[in-house]
């Protein structure tokens, strides 16, 4: 059974409620309403009601049911004058009412406000926005999980109708993480393959293993090792290794033959966001994986951030694997 087989299960009949802040969009929509007639969640749509019907019968379909269109213009007044109320407590004093009112008329503010108040049960968004369109409410609003300081971006990179499924992070998010970031970005990533199924093993990338070269670059993925072993003493992590190290049984047994990682990795945890945006792209381009993502972890509420080169099946897997976090997470 393939990988989304067994989250189309998980997640059916669970009643979830997914936003999508880009509704005019018609790949979005086109997404949403096959997951609504598919009785997989209940899509949140926003955007202008007319302009969201007219895309629709474009694209040859109805709006079931279990489809809300929300258009911000016309929300009630009363929910919109809770939703300021609570966006400038959760804020702090960083926001007036003022303020408040401008930024909600922002599809992806407004979005992330509906599951910070708990009428969505996660956010899909990011096919016509960039990545820091949707992240920044995110952090501002859901906000990271206890313990942690920072949200990083993980792929599902799958092939062969799931015969082959591994986790690659930070992806989307850090440019240039620290040791102490990437040990946080190794543990929540581990906690992302579980979720899907993967008993995780992670490896700590770099162009050298166990010593085999030398460098600060190398010796911030010697700290972040430990730094994550301090932080989940159980979890099967192993760094610094070279990818062939991590993957490859025969190269590991010759470069690291005292790994438990080695060989056997999963889950791969990139050095900085240069090389991770890169190698998920080449085992995409080259490798025929399919790339699902990203999504944003360690954050107290799932969303995730499409590419704007998706394509409609990509917004509907991510919006499955969004969903998915919701029921198990």
């Amino acid at each position: 059974m393939d990988l989304f087989t067994k989250l189309k299960g998980k997640i059916k009949g669970q009643d979830k409620s997914l936003v999508f802040p880009e509704g005019e969009d018609q790949r979005v929509l086109g997404a949403a309403l096959r997951l609504a007639q598919d009785g997989l969640i209940n899509p949140i749509v926003l955007g202008n009601e007319d302009k969201v019907k007219e895309i629709a019968h474009e694209l040859g379909k109805d709006i079931p049911a279990n489809v809300t269109v929300i258009d911000i213009e016309q929300y009630p007044q009363a929910e919109f004058d809770e939703m300021v109320n609570q966006f400038v407590e959760r804020r702090k004093g960083k926001n007036t009412p003022e303020q408040a009112r401008e930024w909600l008329k922002d599809v992806n503010y407004f979005g992330t406000m509906l599951v910070y108040m708990h009428k969505a049960d996660g956010l899909v968004s990011g096919a016509s926005h960039p990545t820091g369109d949707t992240v920044r409410p995110a952090l501002q609003i859901i906000k990271t999980k206890p313990g942690l300081k920072r949200t990083s971006g993980a792929f599902i990179m799958t092939r062969d109708e799931g015969a082959e499924t591994y986790v690659f992070s930070d992806c989307a998010i850090n440019i240039d993480p620290t040791a102490a970031d990437l040990a946080e970005i190794a543990v929540t990533s581990a906690d992302t393959a579980r979720l899907f199924d993967i008993d995780p093993k992670v490896a700590m990338l770099s162009f050298s293993t166990k010593g085999s070269a030398k460098g600060e670059q190398v010796d911030k993925m010697v700290e972040a090792t430990e730094l994550a072993h301090k932080m989940a003493p159980s979890l099967a992590l192993d760094g610094e290794l070279q990818f062939d190290a991590s993957f490859v049984p025969t190269v590991a047994a010759q470069k690291a033959p005292n790994s438990e990682v080695a060989g056997h990795a999963n889950v791969f945890v990139f050095p900085e966001l240069e090389a991770g945006n890169i190698g998920y792209k080449i085992a995409q381009r080259f490798g025929g994986f399919e790339a699902i993502g990203p999504i944003l972890q360690g954050l107290n509420e799932p969303v995730s951030d499409l590419s704007r080169g998706c394509n409609e099946q990509d917004v509907y897997n991510v919006a499955v694997l969004t969903a998915a976090q919701a029921v198990m997470g």
